[in-house]
């Protein structure tokens, strides 16, 4: 552990977090700075979870910190993907300033409407920065117009629509004021940052008592849930004695008995911290976000943080298929609910009834954040089978309502009236449509529920070539039946391996999930029939040999590679009567056995 560290002279404080689309660049640009400054060495980044570089995407937001001219400026890296917006919305309302990252080809998508959304309403002043000026598609003009069209329609502020615009190359690490400047670094955005952020420390901030809230949450064995928070106002020492106190004014007291600062991407472990500095606190076991930590028991608890609420349900259950404890090392019940309560103690987006005793029902933010949390599980050696996903439905003012999403779809000309086509029949509604270049955008709105299981159909549809994004926009009256299953199960009715005879005889017939020799069991869904009805079939039917006909003609047979199961997809193509399994090495279908009364 690095040697604790003191705060030997008032040093000024900048707290900025970087926002934007799934993408759109801001953990390259933020590596870039961590590089710039000499706070990270070359190949460090950010996303330092196997499922973040797996994916390419940010899942967790993180801390950093570099050292400019003096000045010590606090990054947060916040994820772009909207099933991750809780994460952004709690690093908003403590900071001070946010770098608004737009890709200078796409120009703004749903999520950055989103968290600029959230940025203006708290009063901040962003700075823009157009990324990917590199690329062969990229108009930045166009960004700048498109970006300020969103800052006048969401409300802002004269001052706030009068921003600050950084063109940068993230992977390059270079920035400019100017498309026509020279430029070898990112120095430009340092210095607009330390001219265009006011301080966050101050003299006069120290003297008062200490109030810190936290944002987000951690977990150490040694140390249990740790606390990251900014302090707003007075010192907080370790060992000292604190009021934690709920935005509802009720107070209990506690100990802090570590105080970590952010160096570079490391922890430092520190004997004090100051107001404006973002830290890490240990020793308060029961500490929630959005709490207040005071040194003051009259002091006045700080607003509380909100977090937009979960939009799917579906339910965890032990896995009792034909293959449940071939392959996990944690299979029963009270192992799942100690997982699922160690995770909600970090995973704020998440809900979980426990109530049941077999079985859990969850609550999240979209197929994405549950299927994280899944993968999470299989890695950590657990097995667990899940029911399909449905929306959240509530009753306001005696009507029943439904989560609604905005989706924002960017597709190659002829492919806009199959995209059309296939959202409306889910009940999206077609709103606004502009072209560029060969490119259509379209903007929907439609129940969430429409969106369940057609990620993969809009790839079909547009050949791989185009871009859906959506943000959930709040829960509207419910929209009534939409048609959405256009295909049946393939249903195994015979336990052993898979044979490639029987699979070239049955991929006529739809989509084969498995290959030849997979194991399969009785009632396990094996793939799709095209024309939506259900079939029962045999895949380890073998060829009949004869004198004249053996098993070596099968080598000419011809197999489509098998349309082979996430659990993304799983989650998208699973009915409403089956079961999603779950184990470390495999992800299987399988029809919901029939409970006998």
């Amino acid at each position: 552990m690095n040697r604790p560290i003191f705060y030997i002279y008032f040093m000024e404080i900048r707290n900025i977090a970087i926002i934007a689309h799934v993408d759109h660049g801001k953990t390259t640009l933020t590596d870039a700075l961590l590089r710039q400054t000499g706070a990270a060495k070359e190949g460090v980044s950010m996303d330092s979870n196997a499922l973040e570089l797996e994916r390419g995407i940010t899942i967790y937001s993180k801390n950093a910190s570099v050292m400019y001219r003096g000045t010590k400026i606090n990054i947060v890296d916040t994820p772009g993907h909207a099933d991750f917006g809780s994460e952004v919305e709690r690093v908003l309302r403590s900071i001070d300033s946010v770098l608004l990252v737009v890709d200078s080809q796409e120009g703004p998508m749903p999520q950055t409407r989103f968290v600029l959304k959230k940025s203006l309403e708290l009063g901040l002043k962003p700075i823009v920065v157009i990324n990917k000026i590199d690329k062969s598609a990229a108009d930045p003009n166009r960004a700048v117009e498109q970006t300020l069209d969103l800052f006048l329609e969401l409300g802002a502020s004269d001052e706030q629509a009068n921003f600050p615009i950084v063109y940068s190359i993230g992977r390059a690490g270079i920035a400019k004021l100017n498309l026509c400047d020279e430029s070898k670094d990112l120095t430009p955005l340092l210095d607009t940052i330390l001219s265009h952020i006011p301080s966050s420390s101050s003299k006069t901030l120290e003297q008062k008592p200490l109030r810190f809230q936290p944002f987000n949450l951690g977990y150490d064995n040694f140390m249990g849930r740790l606390a990251i928070g900014r302090i707003y106002e007075g010192v907080a020492k370790q060992s000292a004695n604190v009021f934690i106190k709920k935005p509802g004014g009720e107070t209990r007291s506690g100990k802090i008995t570590k105080i970590f600062t952010f160096n570079g991407l490391e922890r430092t472990e520190t004997n004090e911290a100051v107001a404006g500095d973002i830290v890490l606190m240990a020793g308060l076991p029961n500490i929630d976000i959005g709490e207040t930590v005071t040194t003051d028991s009259d002091s006045k608890p700080l607003p509380a943080i909100a977090i937009d609420e979960a939009t799917i349900t579906l339910t965890f259950l032990v896995n009792n298929s034909p293959f449940a404890g071939r392959e996990g090392k944690y299979v029963t019940s009270r192992q799942l609910r100690e997982y699922l309560e160690r995770e909600i103690e970090v995973n704020v987006g998440l809900r979980v009834d426990f109530t049941p005793s077999d079985s859990f029902q969850v609550f999240g933010r979209g197929e994405l954040h549950i299927a994280i949390l899944l993968e999470n599980m299989r890695r950590a050696g657990y097995e667990v089978q899940i029911s399909q996903p449905q929306v959240i439905i509530r009753e306001i003012n005696g009507t029943k309502h439904e989560p609604f999403e905005e989706a924002i779809v960017d597709i190659p000309k002829e492919y806009q009236g199959a995209v059309i086509e296939r959202l409306s029949a889910r009940g999206f509604v077609l709103k606004d449509v502009s072209t560029y270049d060969e490119v259509v955008r379209l903007s929907f709105e439609g129940p969430t529920r429409g969106l369940l299981g057609y990620r993969n159909l809009f790839i079909i549809d547009t050949k791989g070539e185009g871009i859906i994004a959506s943000r959930f926009i709040g829960f509207r009256p419910y929209a009534g039946k939409i048609y959405k299953r256009a295909v049946g199960s393939m249903i195994s009715m015979a336990s052993g391996k898979a044979s490639g005879y029987s699979l070239w005889n049955l991929q006529k017939r739809g989509v084969i999930y498995i290959g030849p020799n997979t194991e399969v069991y009785e009632k396990m869904v094996i793939g799709n029939t095209s024309k939506g009805e259900e079939m029962e079939v045999n895949p380890t039917k073998g060829k009949q040999l004869t004198n004249t006909r053996s098993s070596r003609n099968d080598e000419a047979l011809e197999l489509t590679p098998p349309f082979t199961l996430t659990i993304e997809r799983g989650l998208e193509i699973m009915a409403n009567d089956e079961y999603l399994e779950i184990t470390p090495e495999s992800v299987r279908l399988r029809k919901q056995p029939i409970i006998k009364k």
